[in-house]
């Protein structure tokens, strides 16, 4: 019986020590256990971390060499970039299932006993002594490092009861009730935010990483401990909560730097993968895909934003939570219309700023103007940025004398007309305010290549919002939309509305 070729019905099947010595099982440390299995994947072109996208030439490879070297490691980056649900995915690396010494108290292997209650049912029952298969997905413990997190929790404590009840002396190993590190032995233990955890707490990690032995109220025991340790961290950490004490970090072999996507189509990949749409009418919904590069680019913006806090980051999940706003926008309208198809707007964008205000850290300037100024300010700059990638730049085409596409819809405004455009209008009246505006659609219509039928009113709207924030235009924020008039003529009467306030 060879005991690598076993299915894992068949390994459940071995019930005893001697029927998995006689199935040729050895012993394996969990690093190099995660280092052949990764190896066998590498080898057959397999991805591990699927579904981790934007890190396939920069964190993931770092990983695997990582793993490969047998490193402890500890992941640094900005939250919201994916780095506890790498840490949960490397479990894929593990065996399917791994053997243990029936009712052992820390998963002891049965060839190399780590317990006084394993070595002991050993002695007693030799090649009898019983097993049980302990499944891959279980070997993961996962802690939050926090200020109230004590030794006890994290390494053990003695336990007085326990002691009284088998009338131990407080010398006996057996006194000790073991912590969640002891407990994931011959598993993989992910402390997230490693920095909050307070520094005499950190220095208790310092023997399990190195010696194998541990310390509880000056009981020393020898443990050596099988544990793959993933740290987690935020750059921002380290001066604005705690830090990681020197000597741990120093034995942390591994740490690897992660990162924010870097192109507008990862970005709209992980949203797309991530976003729960289930059981929201998408076969209803059309998303043009300026839209969904309009969402990550509010990311974008808010990333560079002197309003935002640079050190605190902006997650994945803004665009992910913005994207399921935005899609719960245009089902609204749906329901509100009884419409049987929409196409979404740039006006749905104001159903975002829940989800931007909620995800942003504000320095002072930011807390001035208010979460949800910035919000809009963000998403307006996403217009800006990618407004010129699909029409004529405005200032530039001001400059010259012939040729500039705004004119006549400029000039329209500039008669006193305006309009309101509003998240919850009809499809019908939507584009009834949109084709009254003369030019706009002769503009989109040459400068939007391919542009599908149905997309063509959006692109009309993207066009006035790209005008206003070209100051162009003036576009006033409505409870439920947007209006846009002539620039000149609303700075002139918001000085008649100042002068009346004045008089009052």
């Amino acid at each position: 019986m060879d005991y690598k070729n076993l299915t894992g019905k068949e390994l459940q099947s071995i019930k005893t020590l001697g029927e998995l010595k006689a199935a040729g099982y050895q012993a394996k440390s969990i690093k190099e256990e995660l280092r052949s299995n990764l190896i066998q994947k590498i080898k057959h072109k397999e991805n591990v971390f699927e579904g981790i996208w934007g890190y396939e030439d920069t964190v993931i490879p770092d990983i695997e060499r990582a793993i490969l070297s047998r490193h402890n490691i500890n992941l640094l980056g900005l939250r919201g970039q994916a780095k506890t649900r790498i840490a949960r995915m490397m479990t894929l690396l593990l065996d399917e299932f791994v053997p243990v010494v029936k009712g052992s108290e820390l998963n002891d292997d049965p060839l190399q006993p780590l317990t006084t209650f394993a070595k002991g049912l050993i002695d007693e029952k030799g090649d009898a002594t019983p097993i049980s298969w302990w499944h891959r997905s279980d070997r993961y413990t996962e802690k939050l490092a926090t200020p109230d997190v004590s030794v006890a929790d994290l390494i053990g404590d003695v336990d007085p009861i326990k002691a009284a009840t088998l009338k131990l002396s407080y010398n006996d190993e057996r006194v000790i009730h073991y912590g969640l590190v002891p407990r994931s032995h011959r598993s993989i233990f992910v402390i997230n935010e490693l920095p909050d955890l307070q520094a005499r707490i950190q220095v208790a990690l310092f023997n399990i990483l190195q010696e194998g032995d541990i310390q509880i109220r000056g009981f020393k025991l020898r443990l050596p401990l099988d544990i793959q340790f993933v740290f987690t961290a935020n750059p921002e950490d380290y001066t604005n909560r705690g830090s990681i004490v020197t000597p741990l970090k120093d034995r942390i072999e591994s740490q690897i730097i992660t990162h924010y996507p870097k192109s507008i189509e990862t970005g709209k990949r992980i949203t797309a993968q991530e976003a729960k749409l289930n059981d929201k009418p998408t076969d209803r919904i059309h998303v043009p895909e300026l839209m969904k590069d309009l969402i990550e680019q509010v990311a974008i913006e808010a990333r560079s934003s002197e309003y935002v806090d640079e050190k605190s980051g902006v997650s994945a999940r803004l665009t992910i939570s913005a994207y399921e706003n935005l899609i719960s926008a245009a089902e609204r309208r749906l329901y509100l219309n009884d419409e049987n198809t929409t196409v979404v707007r740039i006006a749905d964008l104001i159903g975002i700023v829940p989800a931007i205000t909620g995800k942003i850290e504000l320095v002072y300037e930011g807390e001035q103007e208010g979460a949800g100024l910035v919000a809009y300010t963000l998403i307006g700059k996403a217009v800006r940025t990618l407004f010129t990638e699909y029409f004529p730049s405005p200032e530039q085409k001001k400059r010259e004398k012939e040729g500039n596409p705004y004119v006549h819809p400029l000039a329209w405004f500039g008669e006193g007309n305006e309009v309101d455009i509003l998240a919850s209008q009809s499809d019908k009246e939507y584009k009834k305010i949109l084709h009254k505006i003369p030019g706009l659609e002769n503009i989109v219509t040459k400068n939007v290549s391919d542009l599908p039928e149905k997309e063509k009113e959006f692109f009309m709207e993207f066009a006035l919002h790209g005008l206003a924030e070209y100051s162009q235009l003036s576009k006033k924020l409505l409870d439920t939309g947007m209006q846009f008039k002539d620039l000149f003529s609303s700075m002139f009467n918001l000085g008649e509305e100042e002068e009346d306030e004045d008089d009052l």
